[in-house]
This record gives C-alpha cells, structure tokens and sequence, in this order.
C-alpha cells in the first residue's frame, strides 16, 4: 500500500511539473499581440500612435525601449532599420542615461 501511494505522489508531482513548464514556456496571447502591435507602431514611424499603443495595453515605455525585440533587434534598432527615425528617436529618449560629453573641448585652456 505504500509503494501505491508513492507512485500516485510521484506521478501526481510530475503531472503538476509538466503542466507548469508548459505554462510558462508559452507566451499569453494578449501579451504576444500587444507587443507584435507596438513593434508594428514603431515601424510606422508615427509617435503619437507609437504612444497610444503603448498605453492602451498598460506597458511602460522606458520597459519597451528597453527590453522588446522585434524580429531579433532591439525595438529602437528595429525602427532605425526601417526608416522610423521619430519612433526611434523618442524610445532612445526614455531610456535616459548620461551624455558622454568630452571635457577637452568643454574647457579651452591657453598657456
């Protein structure tokens, strides 16, 4: 009787481990059509709708700039690569960070 009862244990654990590793290795269909549509708007090349989309499903444009990949690029490399100078520019814009400005040519020193 014991040894029924730890088949059904492990049989019942690697049920439940299949159907977790199946569960997260697929992407949420809504989650999947919302970033295929904001890839599509940065490839438009039209902020204004880049940033409806954006918005409408809830995402944050500073995670967009960093983190989607369209077709195997960065988002902001994916809309340079197609024309979308604009879309571009404003996501490189959210991502913040510093200016790597030379010193040298800030400050003229005369001897």
């Amino acid at each position: 009787m014991k040894t029924l009862t730890k088949i059904a244990a492990v049989s019942l654990t690697s049920a439940s481990l299949l159907v977790a590793f199946n569960s997260s290795a697929t992407m949420d269909n809504y989650m999947e059509s919302a970033l295929i549509d904001v890839c599509k708007k940065a490839q438009q090349d039209n902020v204004l709708q880049l940033r409806k989309t954006i918005k409408g499903y809830r995402l944050n444009e500073k995670t967009v700039a960093m983190g989607l990949m369209c077709n195997g690029e960065n988002v902001i490399s994916f809309a340079e690569n197609n024309g979308a100078f604009k879309t571009a520019n404003h996501l490189d814009k959210k991502l913040g960070g510093a200016d790597i400005v030379d010193i040298a040519q800030v400050y003229s020193v005369k001897f």
